[in-house]
């Protein structure tokens, strides 16, 4: 499945903004990422298993609210960080 990337997460993926990855749900999705770009799990997902609160995930659209959301086949992945400033 595709997963695009948001600019801040670059680093990460080597500098790409869109990546291949695979799993059944978001949870398996981001430790196969994992896999492929060392620590990209830690810069969005905290020590507790939650999605750190800056970070929003779409699945296929949807909004998904955790890890365990489900992810069928075709379906693509867009991570979205908010931003901040004064």
């Amino acid at each position: 499945m595709r997963i695009f990337v948001p600019n801040p997460l670059h680093s990460y993926t080597r500098g790409r903004a869109e990546v291949e990855g695979a799993g059944a749900s978001l949870g398996e999705l981001l430790a196969d990422l994992d896999r492929r770009y060392p620590g990209f799990r830690f810069r969005i997902i905290d020590e507790q298993n939650q999605i750190r609160p800056h970070i929003r995930f779409f699945v296929g659209g949807e909004m998904a609210r955790s890890i365990a959301h489900l992810i069928n086949p075709g379906e693509d992945v867009q991570i979205v960080c908010a931003l901040s400033g004064g």
